[in-house]
């Protein structure tokens, strides 16, 4: 028996599992949310799980409670066998989890139970950790708390950006996904409960955790960087705007002091608690981002200035 499956999913990281899952089985329904505004204009914007599952002529509904009635009417009405989730943005409650007979499967962009949570990649890379990978969970009722399913991990390389991983582990979840799915409704695959004791956790990202405090070393910063790329992004205060900060590595130099601007091998850099954050890519709010020699060129006032306080 082919299993009637619908998804649930939001964002770009999504987009591989639905894609997979479309080839491999029948998707009989998909489940997103609301088109939202964005740019100058709040032009309303479709989120890309909507847009892909047009693209594959599949039956979309777009909720701001999955779990109303209405909602749950709709997914009751696809006679669902299995739901598959990926980086929906809601939480499930219990009469939705049992709707389908095989129970709700989510893809999950970490080595559960280390970045329970909102936000796992871009903690993973704040904390420098040196693996990733992402977790097939039987969902329940608590965060991320389910049993495991499968693993697969993977990589972080030493400059990889949040946005990039994001990238890599949205197309090993989708193709852990299929590959788990047949085996897990035969029960060849038994879910394992998770070590609560190694759970850590990754909460919801704002801009504002975007500043950057120059009171940490040079390291934390690039980190920092690198694990806000592209969203929510970071940056500082500089003669009254807002500096973007898109690309920046540590030099172990000694500093000039925290958050005094200089030039390092002819590139706008910042002294931090230990050493300088080198910026490679940067902007200054309602310009152009530029690279940081060409950034310098009509910044004269740059060097020994500090952040503002």
């Amino acid at each position: 028996m082919t299993p009637r499956i619908v998804f649930l999913g939001t964002p770009d990281f999504a987009v591989p599992s639905l894609q997979k899952l479309a080839e491999n089985f029948q998707v009989v329904g998909v489940v997103t949310q609301p088109d939202r505004p964005a740019g100058r204009g709040r032009e309303q914007f479709p989120p890309p799980v909507k847009k892909t599952a047009q693209e594959l002529d599949l039956d979309v509904f777009q909720t701001q409670d999955v779990n109303s009635l209405p909602s749950l009417n709709v997914i009751r009405g696809w006679e669902p066998d299995l739901i598959c989730v990926a980086a929906f943005g809601q939480i499930l409650h219990q009469e939705l989890l049992n709707l389908p007979g095989a129970g709700c499967l989510n893809v999950h962009a970490s080595l559960l139970p280390r970045w329970r949570g909102a936000s796992p990649i871009n903690a993973a890379i704040l904390a420098g950790d040196t693996i990733s990978g992402v977790t097939i969970m039987k969902m329940g009722p608590g965060l991320d708390d389910g049993p495991i399913i499968a693993q697969q991990s993977l990589e972080i390389s030493p400059e990889e950006t949040a946005g990039a991983l994001s990238d890599h582990l949205a197309e090993l979840g989708g193709e852990l996904l299929v590959e788990t799915i047949p085996p897990y409704l035969e029960g060849k695959l038994q879910p394992q409960p998770q070590d609560s004791s190694q759970a850590t956790y990754a909460g919801l990202l704002t801009k504002k955790d975007g500043e950057l405090d120059f009171q940490r070393d040079a390291e934390d910063l690039a980190r920092k960087v690198r694990a806000f790329f592209p969203w929510p992004g970071t940056y500082t205060s500089w003669q009254g705007s807002r500096l973007l900060i898109h690309k920046a590595r540590p030099a172990n130099v000694t500093s000039p002091g925290a958050g005094v601007f200089t030039v390092y091998e002819g590139l706008p850099a910042i002294g931090t608690g230990s050493g300088l954050l080198v910026l490679d890519e940067l902007q200054l709010a309602g310009k152009s981002k530029l690279p940081g020699r060409d950034f310098l060129n009509g910044i004269p006032a740059w060097e020994n200035s500090r952040v503002d306080s």
